[in-house]
């Protein structure tokens, strides 16, 4: 690399317009296509910075064609018409970790329905399934509703990327409403623990706890905003982003890295209430009590009594199949392993069990 740092949605923007976009009307005039961002890459969530061009990192885009028929040539085409380099950032180069005689043009040439069905496991021109909401990622989610369209001549002929971004753009009402309650009950069933740890003399063992409600925390606040919460790398950079942020970041922060209890608990006992409020603005229930309660049971620990705010969501729910659905939730609300959360077959195999007989038909 030549140039000074250009954000990568920025320099793929560019690359198209000046490159890209050029060879296509030049060779192919009047083929319907559609060309991106998305996907993965920190550049695709604008969370890119000097760092993320260390690897992976150049000009690079997406052309989607109606089917894969003519995406040979296409992609070939292109890579006869590039330059070496492109604003100082160099238009061929291998993937991390590959050698360099794998060194390539970054210009995924694709139908668009065979990328979607691949990344996401569905087509979501199809319609978008009840099985297919729960069994994709939230980091999935983001990656296809986020980046940037730079054209979508599909839409012309039916659909196109617009059409399957907007039909991901965020979950079904209900969908939603389920999601946020599981997101709750993971924090009830934890509230009670960082205390307990502290008082049998753990702290390490509180802290970590403390961690873990935080991060539950950051995904519920971000869910609550609809927005798709990334994987952990970007959480708190994604919830800094957000309306929400600024008035959490230094109660969130101040948990996690309380040297004690009582400055955890009270940092901690404020986010509770910072979420419970924001759930009573937004008018989803009935307003609940966003205050924390002196005690758990006899114990002198303060705790929230989130399952409160779970039961109200679920009796929201007008859909009584999805209503009746067991509290697990979306598949990253229960999965935490990179190697499980990345394999579809795996993913989908536990919501369909999850689902039982409504699997087929929602």
């Amino acid at each position: 690399m030549t140039a000074a740092f250009l954000p990568g949605l920025a320099l793929s923007r560019r690359f198209y317009a000046e490159r890209v976009r050029p060879v296509l009307d030049e060779s192919f005039p009047g083929l319907p296509y559609s060309a991106s961002l998305i996907g993965w890459g920190s550049e695709v969530l604008g969370f890119d910075s000097p760092r993320s061009a260390d690897h992976n990192f150049g000009p690079r885009l997406q052309i989607f064609l109606g089917d894969d028929e003519r995406a040979g040539a296409v992609r070939e085409e292109i890579g006869a018409s590039l330059p070496g380099e492109f604003h100082g950032y160099p238009t061929v180069f291998a993937a991390s970790g590959a050698s360099p005689d794998d060194a390539s043009h970054w210009v995924e040439v694709a139908g668009l329905g065979d990328w979607l069905t691949g990344h996401l496991g569905f087509d979501p021109a199809a319609g978008v399934r009840l099985l297919d909401w729960l069994a994709t990622p939230t980091q999935l989610l983001a990656e296809v509703t986020g980046g940037a369209v730079f054209h979508d001549g599909l839409a012309l002929t039916g659909g196109g990327l617009a059409g399957a971004r907007a039909a991901l753009a965020w979950y079904p009402r209900d969908v939603w409403y389920y999601v946020l309650a599981c997101q709750w009950q993971r924090i009830d069933q934890e509230e009670p623990f960082p205390g307990r740890c502290a008082e049998a003399g753990d702290e390490l063992g509180s802290a970590i706890v403390a961690a873990r409600l935080v991060r539950d925390l950051t995904r519920l606040l971000l869910l609550m905003q609809r927005r798709y919460p990334p994987y952990s790398k970007w959480l708190g950079t994604a919830l800094a982003r957000s309306a929400a942020g600024p008035g959490l970041i230094p109660l969130l922060t101040g948990a996690v890295t309380a040297a004690t209890w009582p400055d955890r608990e009270d940092r901690l006992c404020a986010s509770y209430e910072a979420a419970a409020r924001l759930h009573n603005e937004l008018g989803l229930t009935a307003r609940l009590d966003p205050l924390v309660r002196p005690t758990y049971y006899d114990r002198p620990f303060r705790v929230l009594g989130a399952a409160r705010f779970a039961a109200a969501l679920r009796e929201a729910i007008s859909d009584e199949r999805i209503r009746a659905l067991p509290p697990i939730g979306a598949i990253d609300q229960f999965v935490d392993s990179t190697d499980a959360i990345g394999n579809e077959r795996l993913r989908r195999a536990a919501i369909i069990a999850q689902l039982g007989d409504q699997a087929e038909s929602t």
